[in-house]
C-alpha cells in the first residue's frame, strides 16, 4: 500500500495543542474545582490572624505546614492567584473560539434542511389542507410571526421551506457568562496584594514585626495612598484621630497612609441584660483638605461610610487607654507597709519597685463591668454585675510573667465581702483567686496592719517569748534549752507561714518529725501556730467587752490567715487596689479600598444576565415544508429546542395544533 492511500489525519503544532488545551472543558472544570476547595479553606480556616493564635491552636509542626501552603492568606497567596489567572486565560481561549459560532448562531435560520431530516426529527408532524401552497405558506408565516419567530421562506426544488427561530439571545448568555467570569477574576486580581508581595520581593517593602508607635514606624514599612486594594484596621480611642490604617501581614503589619484623617468624636455602646454587647456605633469627623467642611457622619455595624472608593466599617471595640488611680498595698516585708497611690492607664506600661523587688507593670485591659452569677442566689441564673475589673501583668527582669485581674469593689463571699485578684502564669490557665478581707471601714487598714505585725521580727519574738514563758509554767519546767527550743520553734512557724502557708508547715512536719509523731506532734505545731497567729493579730487591736466585735474579729482573723496563708501561690509583692478610673473606650474600625469592585460588580450584572439569558430564554426553532399536493398543499412540520424537552413537548403540539387551523382547511 502506497503512502498516498493512507487516511492522513491532520497534525496541530504545539502552539495549537496548547491554545486548544487551555480552551477545553476539562481544565475549566478543574480551575473551578479548585477555586471551589480554596474558598472552603478560606471560610473555614479564620484568615489573617496573628501567627501566635495559628501557633497555640495547631502546633509548630502543622503550623509551618500550614504557613508554607498559605492558607493563613488564602485568597492572597500565590497558587491562588495563579489559579485565577489561568482561570481568565482559560475563559478567553473559550471565548475567542467559540463566540464567533455563538453570533453566527444567533442569526442563522438554517435554510438547508431537508424534508427527509425533518420526518427524522423527535418532533414532527405531516398534514395535508386544501389552500394553495402559496396562501398557506403566508398563513404559516403569519402565525409564527405572531408568536414571536423570525421568518425566512426558501424555495426548494419540491416545495416551500419556512425557517423560523425565536429565543435566539440564548447565545449571548453563552458569551455573557463566560466574559463575565473572566470580569469577575479581573476584579479578584485587582483587589489581591499581589504588588504587595512584588514590592516585598523586590525589597521596597518590609514587613514590621515589632510593637512600634505609629510614628516610629520605618519609610520601608509604610505604604503611600495610592489606587492599591488593601484592607486595614485602625483603633482610634474618643477624642482621637488617625490618618493611617494597619495591614496584617503574616507574622507582622504594614502601616497604610490614607488620604483623608478620622476623628472619633464619641463612640456608644449598649449591652444585653448578660453584658454581651447589643449594638455600638461611632461618631465620626472625616477632615479632607478637598471638603469646604469636614464630613460628620454616624457608623454603625452595616452602615459604613462610603468615600472616595474607601469604605469605612464599624468593625469592633476596645479600651481606649482609661486613665485608672491604684493603690499599692505592700504584702511582703521589703514593700513598706504603706499603700503607694500612683496614676496609670491602659496599655502602659512602667518599671516598678519595692523595696529590693522590681517589676515591670504591664496594664493590659479595663472593663467597667462584669456579669457574672450572683453567689448570693440560689437560682444560677441570677446575674450580678461585679463591678470593674482591670487586668495587668507583672513581668520579672528574666522575662517571665504573671497575669492578675483585680476587682475594684468587694465581692460577697459566705456572707463576707473581699477584695478579689485573680492570678494564672500562663494565658491557657484558668485564673486562681485570692480572697483578701475588708475590715469594719471597707477598707484594707486593718488586714495591711496585721500583715505589719507578723512582719514586725521584735514583735513575733516577743509574743513567742511569753507564751513560750506561759506554755513551760504550765507544766512546771523550766529547763533553758527547753525554752530557747519552744521559742525558736514558735517563732520560725511563723516565718514557714509567712513563705508559704500552711502549706509549708505541712511538708515540714512530714520531711522533719518521724512518722510515728507526725499525728500527736503536727497537730500540736499546727494548734502553736495558731495561737502565735492569734495573739499577734490582737496585739494590735484595743479591748473590747462585746461579744459580736469578738467574733467578727475572730472570722476576720480566719480570712485574713486564709489570704496570707495563699501569698506563695499569689507571687506579688503588692496588691493593686483600684480606687477611682476614668473610662475611654476605642472604636476599631476597618478600612477597605477595593478598585476592582466596580470591575466585579460589571461582572456579577453580565452574569445575572447571561444566566438568565441561558435558563429562561431558551432556543426554539421551527421548520415546515409545504409541497403542491394536487388541488390542495401537503405540509412537514418539524421543530426542536436546545433546552427542556420535556417542556417543548408541550409547545410543540400547541404551535403544531394553532398552525394546522391557520394554514387552511384541512383535507379529510
Amino acid at each position: 500500500m502506497s503512502d498516498d492511500s493512507r487516511t492522513s489525519t491532520p497534525r496541530h503544532s504545539l502552539g495549537q495543542r496548547i491554545f486548544h488545551f487551555l480552551g477545553s472543558m476539562d481544565l475549566a472544570i478543574t480551575l473551578l474545582l479548585a477555586l471551589a476547595i480554596a474558598s472552603i479553606i478560606g471560610t473555614v480556616l479564620q484568615q489573617n490572624q496573628p501567627y501566635t493564635d495559628y501557633l497555640i491552636k495547631f502546633g509548630p509542626f502543622w503550623f509551618d505546614v500550614f504557613e508554607s501552603a498559605g492558607l493563613y492568606d488564602v485568597y492572597s497567596s500565590l497558587w491562588f492567584l495563579a489559579i485565577l489567572t489561568l482561570l481568565v486565560i482559560s475563559t478567553s481561549v473559550c471565548v475567542i473560539r467559540h463566540t464567533p459560532s455563538m453570533i453566527k448562531d444567533m442569526w442563522n435560520l438554517r435554510t438547508h434542511v431537508q424534508e427527509k431530516s425533518l420526518k427524522a426529527m423527535h418532533h414532527s408532524q405531516e398534514w395535508d389542507v386544501n389552500s394553495s401552497v402559496d396562501e398557506s405558506v403566508n398563513n404559516l408565516a403569519v402565525e409564527l410571526g405572531q408568536q414571536g419567530f423570525r421568518v425566512k421562506q426558501t424555495v426548494k426544488e419540491n416545495g416551500i421551506l419556512i425557517s423560523s427561530m425565536r429565543g435566539g439571545m440564548n447565545r449571548l448568555g453563552y458569551i455573557f457568562t463566560h466574559v463575565a467570569i473572566i470580569i469577575i477574576c479581573l476584579g479578584g486580581l485587582l483587589d489581591s496584594n499581589l504588588p504587595l508581595k512584588l514590592a516585598e520581593w523586590q525589597g521596597r517593602i518590609q514587613i514590621e514585626t515589632r510593637d512600634l508607635p505609629t510614628n516610629q514606624v520605618p519609610a520601608i514599612s509604610r505604604l503611600p495612598v495610592g489606587s492599591n486594594a488593601f484592607r486595614g484596621s485602625i483603633h482610634i480611642p474618643e477624642g482621637r484621630s488617625s490618618e493611617v490604617a494597619f495591614l496584617a501581614m503574616r507574622d507582622g503589619y504594614l502601616v497604610q497612609e490614607l488620604p483623608f484623617k478620622l476623628e472619633v468624636k464619641d463612640f456608644r455602646i449598649e449591652h444585653y441584660a448578660t453584658g454581651q454587647p447589643k449594638s455600638f456605633e461611632t461618631d465620626l469627623v472625616l477632615y479632607d483638605d478637598e471638603l469646604e467642611q469636614p464630613l460628620e457622619v454616624t457608623i454603625s455595624v452595616n452602615h459604613p461610610l462610603i468615600y472616595k472608593g474607601y469604605a469605612i466599617y464599624q468593625a469592633s471595640f476596645s479600651d481606649g487607654g482609661t486613665g485608672l488611680s491604684l493603690e499599692a498595698w505592700p504584702l511582703d516585708s521589703g514593700a513598706g507597709h504603706k499603700p503607694f497611690i500612683f496614676d496609670t492607664k491602659v496599655f502602659e506600661n512602667r518599671q516598678m519597685h519595692w523595696g529590693e523587688e522590681s517589676a515591670r507593670l504591664e496594664v493590659l485591659s479595663f472593663r467597667p463591668f462584669n456579669i457574672n452569677p450572683d453567689p448570693t442566689e440560689e437560682d444560677p441564673d441570677k446575674l450580678r454585675n461585679f463591678g470593674p475589673s482591670f487586668g495587668f501583668k507583672l513581668r520579672s527582669k528574666t522575662g517571665e510573667a504573671r497575669e492578675y485581674l483585680n476587682y475594684m469593689l468587694p465581692v460577697p463571699r459566705n456572707g463576707r465581702e473581699f477584695y478579689l485578684s485573680g492570678v494564672r502564669s500562663s494565658p491557657t490557665e484558668e485564673f486562681g483567686y485570692l480572697y483578701i478581707p475588708i475590715d469594719s471601714e471597707g477598707g484594707l487598714t486593718a488586714f495591711n496592719q496585721f500583715l505589719k505585725r507578723l512582719y514586725d521580727d521584735e514583735l513575733v519574738d516577743s509574743i513567742a517569748h511569753k507564751m513560750m514563758l506561759e506554755t513551760l509554767a504550765s507544766v512546771g519546767d523550766k529547763d533553758d534549752d527547753l525554752e530557747q527550743s519552744l521559742q525558736e520553734s514558735l517563732t520560725g512557724l511563723v516565718a514557714m507561714f509567712m513563705k508559704g502557708g500552711f502549706t509549708n508547715v505541712a511538708t515540714f512536719i512530714e520531711t522533719t518529725l518521724p512518722e510515728a509523731e507526725q499525728d500527736t506532734l503536727g497537730a500540736a505545731y499546727v494548734s502553736m501556730l495558731r495561737e502565735m497567729l492569734a495573739r499577734i493579730y490582737f496585739s494590735g487591736i484595743e479591748p473590747t467587752e462585746s461579744d459580736v466585735d469578738t467574733e467578727q474579729q475572730l472570722t476576720f482573723l480566719q480570712d485574713a490567715v486564709d489570704a496570707i496563708g495563699s501569698f506563695s501561690r499569689y507571687d506579688s509583692p503588692v496588691y493593686f487596689l483600684l480606687a477611682d478610673f476614668e473610662h475611654v473606650e476605642a472604636s476599631g474600625l476597618q478600612v477597605t479600598h477595593s478598585p476592582g469592585k466596580s470591575t466585579v460588580y460589571l461582572g456579577c450584572a453580565l452574569l445575572t444576565i447571561g444566566v438568565f439569558l441561558l435558563f429562561y430564554l431558551p432556543q426554539r426553532r421551527f421548520w415546515a415544508i409545504v409541497k403542491n399536493k394536487g388541488r390542495g398543499a401537503n405540509i412537514v412540520l418539524a421543530g426542536m429546542s436546545n433546552r427542556n424537552p420535556r417542556e417543548f413537548d408541550l409547545f410543540f403540539e400547541q404551535i403544531s395544533e394553532q398552525l394546522k387551523q391557520v394554514s387552511g382547511n384541512s383535507q379529510q
